[in-house]
């Protein structure tokens, strides 16, 4: 079964996968004259406008659901894989595909507004409705629909999981099983309140973890002061195969670099359309905007502030391709949070372990709470206008079943099993926004006219050449 998984994943993560995600992401940026340089302070601005309504979440509670799917386990242990597999050049490639990456997500999430509905009395959207309104290709939407609850149902809430359960085992000798318990029980008591119980849940975690995680990295990295220059150097040289002891691995920090950072920001992957299309907001592209902005978040400042704990401390290994390793600095360590336990643990012996389970859990549980959300929006959109409580009920029960049966299994298998599901879902989307870069275009040339009039920019699809659309009239 390992053996046929893997081949599957090799498939699917091919260079061709990469290329296009990076060529993708350039092509956007120089479209759109690099709106994730030039409108940041328009990104932040954003983000505390609006406010929530009956139908829709505000553009907060939506950037949180978002950043809940972004932030996750990827930001701890996909890190230390990245760096493991790649060296410390995989850190600039993440950086890469971040910069780039924010275009996407404008493109995507902006779609995701252009295109929703109003399903059950709530916003729902995301690919599978702009795939087919946008393109009209209804079997194409179908199949992402298909693929995405396949992928955020049974493939990518094991990886959280196992992640949660294994830290916690290692900082405080839990079983696993009964760290998978636990998860398993809050999170249904989360996910059957529904939509707005996960928006009000991700509003309030989501800035708790994300700054305690952020303030520890600031701690180690002024403790670490003087080798701020050093460490960044190293991560450039090993970027380019200028760095001699990372030669061998400069594919690898390429195809690592931007395999995790797709895994960790999600970047035109087709999860972070879901949460946009719930925001309650004048203008397509102003949630756009939000959304570019919290890839920001996930990989320059979680990624990296991970990234320069584990180089400060000098607490990873690098795989060499042909077997054996480049660095071995934790024999008989596995990759994974562990490089992130120990690098706080350098500075902090009594809380290092601990503090990392506890961030991984707010990060990976929230998470998988997005996976769940994402999952019901795709039901919603296969079962529009029909009675699907047994549905939704099936699809709560097969999530939870999967949680815990990810925090039991082996990390290597979860993780494969999760890169699939990623790889399935960025393969169909980017295709689509692609194809349906013009709406997304039209929306953002709206969105500026209105702004250089000195308007609050009103979205209306007619004025913008955009047809199809069921709540812009």
């Amino acid at each position: 079964m390992k053996e046929i998984i893997d081949a599957i994943n090799g498939i699917i993560w091919s260079n061709a996968l990469i290329f296009l995600c990076l060529a993708a992401g350039v092509y956007f940026s120089f479209a759109l004259k690099f709106i994730q340089l030039t409108y940041v302070r328009e990104m932040v601005g954003l983000l505390f406008k609006g406010q929530s309504s009956e139908k829709g979440v505000s553009s907060f509670q939506a950037f949180a659901i978002a950043i809940s799917g972004r932030v996750g386990t990827g930001n701890i242990a996909g890190v230390a894989t990245a760096i493991a597999m790649g060296g410390p050049g995989a850190i600039f490639w993440m950086w890469v595909i971040a910069f780039l990456g924010a275009s996407s997500a404008f493109i995507e999430s902006t779609l995701g507004q252009i295109y929703k509905e109003v399903s059950g009395g709530l916003y729902r959207g995301g690919p599978a409705y702009y795939i087919e309104k946008g393109l009209g290709i209804k079997w194409y939407a179908w199949l992402f629909a298909f693929a995405t609850i396949l992928s955020t149902v049974l493939f990518l809430p094991g990886v959280q999981s196992n992640s949660i359960a294994l830290s916690a085992q290692n900082a405080f000798d839990i079983p696993v099983h009964y760290t998978g318990f636990g998860v398993t029980l809050f999170l249904g008591m989360i996910i059957i309140g529904g939509v707005k119980r996960i928006s009000k849940v991700a509003e309030v975690v989501v800035p708790f973890m994300a700054l305690a995680y952020i303030l520890m990295a600031v701690i180690i990295i002024v403790l670490n002061i003087a080798e701020v220059p050093a460490i960044f150097a190293l991560i450039f040289k090993s970027a380019f195969n200028i760095e001699a002891a990372f030669s061998g691995v400069f594919g690898m920090a390429i195809a690592w670099g931007v395999k995790r950072g797709i895994y960790s920001n999600e970047a035109g992957q087709g999860t972070a359309p879901h949460a946009a299309a719930a925001a309650e907001v004048t203008h397509p592209a102003a949630q756009g905007l939000v959304q570019a902005f919290s890839v920001y978040v996930d990989t320059l400042f979680v990624c990296t502030a991970t990234a320069l704990m584990i180089l400060f401390t000098g607490q990873y290994n690098v795989v060499h391709p042909e077997g054996g390793f480049i660095v071995e600095n934790l024999p008989g360590v596995p990759f994974g949070p562990e490089f992130t336990q120990f690098a706080i643990g350098t500075h902090f012996p009594a809380i290092g372990k601990g503090f990392v389970a506890i961030a991984l859990l707010f990060f990976a549980f929230t998470t998988i709470m997005a996976y769940y959300f994402i999952a019901e929006t795709n039901l919603s959109y296969l079962t529009r206008n029909k009675s699907a409580k047994w549905a939704v009920r099936v699809l709560q029960l097969a999530i939870l079943c999967a949680t815990f049966y990810g925090s039991i299994k082996t990390a290597e298998v979860a993780w494969t099993l999760g890169d699939i599901g990623v790889g399935m879902m960025a393969w169909l989307n980017i295709v689509a926004i692609l194809l349906l870069r013009k709406p997304a275009f039209r929306a953002w040339e709206d969105y500026k006219k209105q702004k250089a009039e000195g308007k609050i920019p009103v979205f209306v699809a007619k004025d913008a050449g955009i047809e199809n659309t069921d709540l812009w009239k």
